[in-house]
């Protein structure tokens, strides 16, 4: 039986439950946390505050992309000098951010929301795949680059969405295999996803 923890107030306790909520913090982090912001003036905890809802209620997603933005569009797709012809297809908004760090892409990104995964309860309409085959029929669109981690729920997106571009007059590529199985995009280091994305091969069934 796991021993309780004991708490002198009750409203420190809901700070750190909630804190533990996020991914990867755990209870004793957390608690570091709610310390950190009791020990610092309360502007600190009134400006972490403010920022977590003023972002959860204004964000916005870009309507060509879906990538996160504070306008309808995102700065990449409004940047004249990326190329408009190719466009990597990521699972969320880290993995943009981390191809980014790269400096090693220059085109476009498209970013599904997840991958399928029914173990998850995500099917093909939870994700954005509909928007990238609009985009795809709209033309222009020379190149489309499967940039999913390498795991069972990537491959089986990869799989789908290979189907799906198959019929257009496109090359549909896929990040090379750097990158070890099982892996997320996100946590990748910049030099392996760098060329990962240069090295990309033609997708292959």
């Amino acid at each position: 039986m796991e021993n309780q923890q004991s708490y002198p107030s009750i409203l420190l306790e809901n700070v750190v439950k909630e804190f533990a909520n996020l991914p990867g913090v755990g209870k004793k982090t957390a608690m570091r946390f709610a310390l950190h912001l009791l020990k610092n003036e309360e502007i600190t905890a009134e400006n972490l505050g403010n920022s977590i809802l003023k972002f959860r209620s204004e964000v916005s997603y870009c309507r060509v992309c879906k990538n996160l933005c504070d306008e309808e569009v995102c700065e990449i797709c409004k940047n004249s000098r990326r190329d408009p012809s190719t466009i990597c297809v990521v699972e969320s908004v880290a993995d943009v951010m981390a191809v980014e760090n790269t400096a090693q892409f220059n085109g476009l990104y498209h970013v599904l929301g997840g991958v399928i995964s029914p173990m998850n309860g995500i099917g093909l309409y939870d994700l954005e795949i509909a928007s990238l085959i609009k985009r795809v029929e709209n033309g222009g669109i020379k190149e489309v680059i499967l940039a999913l981690s390498p795991d069972m729920e990537g491959d089986t997106t990869c799989l789908y969405l290979y189907k799906k571009l198959a019929p257009f007059d496109i090359e549909i590529s896929a990040i090379a295999r750097g990158i070890a199985v099982g892996d997320s995009l996100e946590y990748t280091d910049e030099i392996t996803l760098g060329r990962s994305i240069v090295n990309r091969v033609k997708y292959k069934v």
